[in-house]
C-alpha cells in the first residue's frame, strides 16, 4: 500500500473547520490587541493626567514661592518701620538719658551714612548723640539679637576711620531696642554699651551705677 492510500486527502469539511479554527483565533488576538490598545490609551490618559496634577502642583509652588516673597518683603518692610519707630521713641529721651549718667550731650543726629573712596556704602549710625568731647552711636532695633550687637561693635570699631571729624571724641556705644531680651541685654552690657528699652510709656537705660562704658 503506498503513502497516498493511507493517507486521505483532507476533506473539504476539514479545510473548513480549519479556516474557522484559524479565524477564530485571528478574532481572539484581534480582540487582545484591542483590550492592549484600550489599556495603552487608558495608560496614556493616565499619564496625561499625572502631568496635568504635576502642571498644576507646580503653579501652586509657584504661587506658594510668589506670596512667601511677598510676605518676607513685608515683614522686611514693616521690621524697617518698627525700627524706625524705636529710633523715633529713644531720639527725643536721648539727651535726658546720658545727661543723667554725666554725659553733657547737646545734639543728635539721625542716620548718619558712610562711604568708602569708591562710594561703597560702609556703614550707617542710627543715632548719634555728640558735644564737643563725646560721641555716642546707637544701633535702635525693634528686637535685638545679639548678632545685631556684634555688628554695633564692629560698627564702632572703624566708627572714626570713616567719621575723621569726630576723632577727637570720647566714643561711647549704645543699644535701644522695643524688645530687648535679658541674655542679650546683659551680653550688650559686659561689651560696655549701654542699653536702653522701652518701659511702659517712655524708655529707660537698664545699666546700673556700676556700670563703666567702653571706649572707642
Amino acid at each position: 500500500m503506498t503513502t497516498t492510500q493511507q493517507s486521505a486527502a483532507p476533506t473539504f469539511n476539514d479545510v473548513w473547520r480549519m479556516f474557522q479554527e484559524t479565524n477564530h483565533k485571528f478574532q481572539e488576538t484581534d480582540h487582545k490587541f484591542q483590550e492592549t490598545d484600550h489599556k495603552f490609551q487608558e495608560t496614556d490618559r493616565k499619564f496625561q493626567e499625572t502631568n496635568l496634577k504635576f502642571q498644576e502642583t507646580n503653579l501652586k509652588f509657584q504661587e506658594t514661592d510668589r506670596l512667601l516673597k511677598e510676605i518676607g518683603k513685608r515683614l522686611g518692610a514693616l521690621g524697617n518701620r518698627l525700627g524706625e519707630f524705636v529710633q523715633e521713641m529713644v531720639r527725643p529721651a536721648l539727651i535726658r538719658l546720658l545727661r543723667e549718667r554725666g554725659l553733657p550731650v547737646h545734639q543728635v543726629l539721625s542716620n548718619i551714612v558712610a562711604y568708602d573712596d569708591n562710594g561703597q556704602f560702609v556703614m550707617e549710625i542710627d543715632l548719634l548723640a555728640v558735644n564737643t568731647n563725646v560721641a555716642i552711636a546707637v544701633e535702635c532695633k525693634s528686637h535685638l539679637s545679639v548678632d545685631d550687637v556684634n555688628e554695633h561693635l564692629e560698627r564702632l570699631d572703624i566708627f572714626k576711620q570713616h567719621f575723621p571729624q569726630y576723632a577727637p571724641c570720647q566714643l561711647l556705644g549704645g543699644v535701644a531696642a522695643m524688645v530687648m531680651p535679658d541674655e542679650v541685654g546683659r551680653y550688650a552690657y559686659r561689651k560696655g554699651l549701654f542699653v536702653m528699652a522701652q518701659s511702659g510709656d517712655t524708655v529707660l537705660i537698664r545699666n546700673d551705677d556700676k556700670f563703666q562704658p567702653r571706649e572707642w
